[in-house]
């Protein structure tokens, strides 16, 4: 099974990173930064959502016909004149959903850790979570996942996807604080927004483009 990060760093992933740096006129290396940081995020919302029936129920349709993967298909063709108003309409509904009243302060958050500024990170995450949502769909069509805990164990795989050393930091994704919001907890190791300056998703990600 593919973790995320693996998809980051594949030629689709390279594929991903270049179209999204091109349609939104920001820096590759930048680019790359925000997307590795807010994949495993929007993952992270995603995994707390489907602890609900009505969540689960929600991730599962959307990603059993509208997502379930045919994005992925021709990114050349998504990104060659340009990505098209209607899957960033796409992409703005599916933040809103699964990120909710936190949605402005992850892309703060993601803006001061990057150095790029707010309105460019929403047009980057816009453009990544119909392709995230695509991949996903796939993920699910090829494990055969029908069902909450299957969707809920898909997930925690692909934040997973790593060595082994990095897999408790990765486990702990699941309400650390025990203040009921995974996002907290994600958001703390991917953009060190508490006291988790050493190692976590952060030190990981940091290197994962060879920076």
């Amino acid at each position: 099974m593919s973790g995320i990060l693996e998809l980051l760093n594949s030629p689709m992933g390279k594929q991903l990173i270049e179209g999204v740096s091109r349609d939104t006129g920001e820096p590759e290396d930048q680019t790359a930064d925000v997307l590795s940081m807010a994949m495993p995020l929007l993952m992270g919302a995603m995994k707390k959502n489907v602890s609900t029936p009505d969540g689960a129920q929600g991730l599962m349709s959307a990603l059993s016909s509208k997502h379930s993967g045919g994005i992925l298909d021709d990114l050349g063709g998504l990104f060659g004149g340009g990505v098209d108003a209607e899957v960033k309409r796409d992409g703005a509904g599916i933040l809103g959903h699964i990120l909710g009243s936190k949605q402005p302060a992850v892309e703060s958050a993601l803006s001061q850790k990057s150095g790029m500024d707010a309105s460019s990170v929403a047009n980057i995450l816009q453009v990544a979570a119909p392709i995230l949502m695509g991949f996903l769909g796939r993920q699910r069509s090829q494990n055969n996942v029908s069902d909450a805990n299957g969707l809920n164990t898909l997930l925690g795989s692909m934040l997973g996807g790593q060595p082994h050393r990095n897999q408790s930091l990765i486990e702990s994704l699941i309400d650390a604080d025990g203040d009921g919001s995974v996002l907290d907890d994600v958001a703390d190791m991917v953009l060190g927004s508490k006291q988790n300056k050493k190692g976590g998703l952060g030190g990981l990600l940091g290197g994962l483009f060879g920076r």
